[in-house]
């Protein structure tokens, strides 16, 4: 009876609460990230460059959740005592800047005949092309201002330039939103990814590390305007050929060349993919998590020591807090300061204290192929040492 009573007192199981709207998460989540810029602290847009950057080392939770949240990352490698040269140079930027502009001067007639005959010489030629006007408030309103133009454009048919359109990818649940160079339009309606660059190419070819730099990056423009194409009916075809304007020789004239960036884009897409969500990141860190450059030094050693780190050698070309993670490497002991290659063959073995022990059998189960390759290894390093130091005794001997 007693049993009956208190089943009827405690009633029905209370309801799970329900989860919040899609727009309510959202909001939710810009708090957050706000909150760990710091009060008063502006976001860092996220830009083509770094977005390549993070989707070449999508294990970097500490670079995701920073990029995510808008910090400005050359700032806070200084505060932590920590500069990076990382970076263009002003006089790299300025001289950029003015390449840009003779590219896209006179309605970028040299711009859309580079486009023609590199990239669609099977088309009319651009004799008169269409140059929307772009500006709108905010980076919501001119990515909507964007989409639109390109649609008027996939209409309309001819040639039409999208000077410095803006573009927005979801990455890992936050939006970053991008501005390429530009964007052409072409005849038949698909869209092609215009990059400009400084660097010169001689006799008709660039540096290759320089190209393949812009490589990655345009992929991440190609990913932004695949979004955009499929929300329109018909989708309209995206482009993997990008056209890759630079100085031709010693000159000031642009040369164009026509990048295939099909294995970047498809690299950039399943890296991407990887990423752990933002909001996930955030909800692990402690509580009052602040990354703010102007706070206590000890303070925001810690706040970014609360987020992990994979350090490879690669990021000292990528990211700002490079030599900050390097240093922490190194104190660690951790092997991914040696490269990604070296820390695929050792396995299990994550700090170069244990891979001394498993060389010298004082570690490491004996059948694992990566402590196996350790101890022959050690053995053949004695064993030269050996004979090395018997020779200098015969030779002194003699």
């Amino acid at each position: 009876m007693s049993e009956f009573h208190g089943s009827e007192s405690r009633g029905p199981a209370p309801e799970p609460s329900p989860t919040p709207p899609p727009r309510a998460r959202a909001t939710e989540l810009r708090h957050r990230l706000a909150e760990l810029r710091g009060a008063g602290v502006p976001a860092k847009a996220l830009d083509a460059r770094a977005l390549a950057a993070l989707a070449a080392n999508p294990g970097c939770r500490r670079r995701a959740i920073l990029d995510g949240a808008g910090v400005d990352k050359a700032a806070l490698a200084s505060a932590l005592g920590a500069p990076s040269g990382f970076g263009q140079s002003q006089f790299a930027l300025t001289r950029g800047n003015a390449f840009e502009a003779k590219v896209k001067a006179d309605g970028g007639a040299e711009l859309l005949r580079l486009a023609h005959t590199r990239l669609d010489p099977g088309a009319e030629a651009p004799e008169s092309a269409a140059v929307p006007d772009l500006t709108a408030h905010g980076p919501e309103g001119r990515t909507a201002r964007t989409a639109l133009a390109l649609r008027e454009a996939t209409r309309a048919g001819g040639w039409t330039l999208l000077d410095h359109p803006m573009l927005a990818l979801d990455v890992a649940g936050s939006l970053a939103f991008l501005e390429p160079d530009a964007v052409v339009v072409h005849p038949d309606g698909s869209w092609s990814v215009v990059e400009i660059k400084s660097f010169p190419m001689l006799d008709g070819s660039a540096d290759p590390a320089k190209v393949g730099a812009a490589a990655r990056q345009s992929a991440v423009y190609v990913l932004a305007l695949e979004d955009v194409a499929a929300r329109l009916e018909p989708a309209p075809r995206v482009r993997h050929r990008v056209l890759l304007v630079c100085p031709k020789d010693f000159s000031n004239l642009p040369a164009g060349s026509a990048v295939d960036v099909r294995k970047q884009r498809a690299v950039t897409a399943r890296q991407l993919a990887r990423l752990t969500r933002i909001e996930e990141i955030a909800e692990e860190l402690p509580e009052g998590t602040c990354f703010a450059p102007g706070q206590d030094a000890g303070e925001l050693t810690a706040a970014v020591a609360a987020v992990p780190a994979t350090y490879a050698p690669e990021c000292l070309s990528a990211c700002e807090l490079a030599f900050h993670c390097r240093e922490r490497a190194r104190a660690a002991g951790a092997v991914t300061r040696l490269g990604r290659p070296l820390r695929a063959e050792l396995g299990g073995l994550t700090t170069v204290e244990d891979v001394l022990a498993a060389a010298h059998g004082e570690l490491g189960d004996p059948d694992d192929p990566a402590v196996a390759a350790l101890r022959r290894a050690a053995a053949l390093r004695a064993e030269a040492l050996q004979e090395a130091r018997a020779r200098e005794v015969a030779a002194v001997c003699r």
